[in-house]
């Protein structure tokens, strides 16, 4: 097939790659714009997407939106037999929608309709859902509301937000791959009106660890923001990151440390142990190697 790849993050990457090595032919591949990253911060960089397609001698465009009249007739023109779409970033108005000739089909991160929209990764760890997976989805003009095509469930257990996110990630490769393979036998199948679920954008303050909450919502905290923006505490002024904690016994007013190994009383009577922390400016380590030169008695109160 003539396809039209949208993607931006490390997320979209493994289904441009598959899709390549299926024999499909990518006319070009949309991606957002280059950002200001770098060691300082403001050497514009490519996204993942754009790396890997330029590197594959696939045409990128960044358009910084598609609303206007001239990017539709650019991509109209086109001629794509189908639109692949996984983490884009921008909304794809009803001409871009239209322009494919089977239009556009997204994987989505969920099992729809859970989780629509921006983080369903981090929302499920968040949630303590179970299991998550991957939709493909016949796009429409609503926020991830098209028919089904197919699915594919995976269990979420005490990973994190990254490992679930490259697991998806080739899962839902691997699905788009065989969902274009037989799309002439795959049903769109309407998404059910009962379970429907929001997953809005992760806010950076989100991350500060509430030790109110119960120690399995901590630790839950601590795996959905893992890698980024990464579950954190305050202490005397300095922001440490938590990498890793395990639910542990022990009970007392949220927030304060139970001991000297950084155990932490959370709401409901219970405790988490950090097992894995970073410093602002330093490099990750385990707690009882930062504790060793940095004590953090018991009865610290932790923000």
């Amino acid at each position: 097939m003539r396809i039209v790849f949208m993607g931006t993050p490390d997320f979209a990457v493994p289904a441009l790659v598959a899709l390549v090595e299926a024999g499909h032919e990518i006319v070009a591949a949309y991606s957002q714009p280059p950002r200001p990253g770098g060691r300082r911060g403001k050497e514009l960089t490519p996204s993942p997407v754009h790396k890997e397609a330029e590197m594959r001698g696939i045409e990128v465009r960044h358009p910084v939106s598609l609303r206007s009249a001239e990017e539709q007739d650019r991509f109209a023109a086109l001629e794509a037999d189908i639109a692949v779409v996984a983490a884009y970033g921008l909304l794809l108005p009803q001409a871009v929608l239209d322009a494919p000739r089977l239009g556009c089909l997204n994987i989505h991160a969920s099992i729809l309709p859970r989780w629509r929209g921006a983080a369903p990764i981090q929302r499920a760890i968040l949630a303590g859902d179970p299991t998550t997976g991957i939709t493909i989805m016949q796009m429409e003009a609503g926020l991830d509301t098209g028919p089904m095509l197919s699915t594919l469930r995976t269990t979420i257990e005490r990973k994190t937000a990254g490992e679930l996110t490259s697991e998806l990630a080739e899962k839902g490769a691997q699905l788009m791959v065989g969902t274009l393979r037989d799309l002439a036998v795959h049903r769109h199948v309407s998404q059910p009106e009962d379970g429907v679920t929001y997953a809005k954008k992760i806010d950076k303050a989100e991350a500060r660890l509430d030790f109110t909450q119960t120690a399995e919502q901590v630790e839950r905290q601590v795996r959905a923001f893992m890698p980024a923006p990464g579950a954190f505490f305050e202490l005397e002024g300095e922001r440490y990151k938590v990498l890793a904690a395990d639910v542990a016994e022990g009970s007392g007013e949220p927030g304060l440390t139970l001991d000297e190994a950084l155990t932490v009383a959370c709401g409901a009577d219970s405790a988490i142990r950090v097992t894995r922390i970073q410093r602002a400016g330093k490099p990750a380590m385990d707690t009882a190697d930062l504790l060793r030169g940095r004590p953090i008695p018991a009865g610290t109160r932790l923000g």
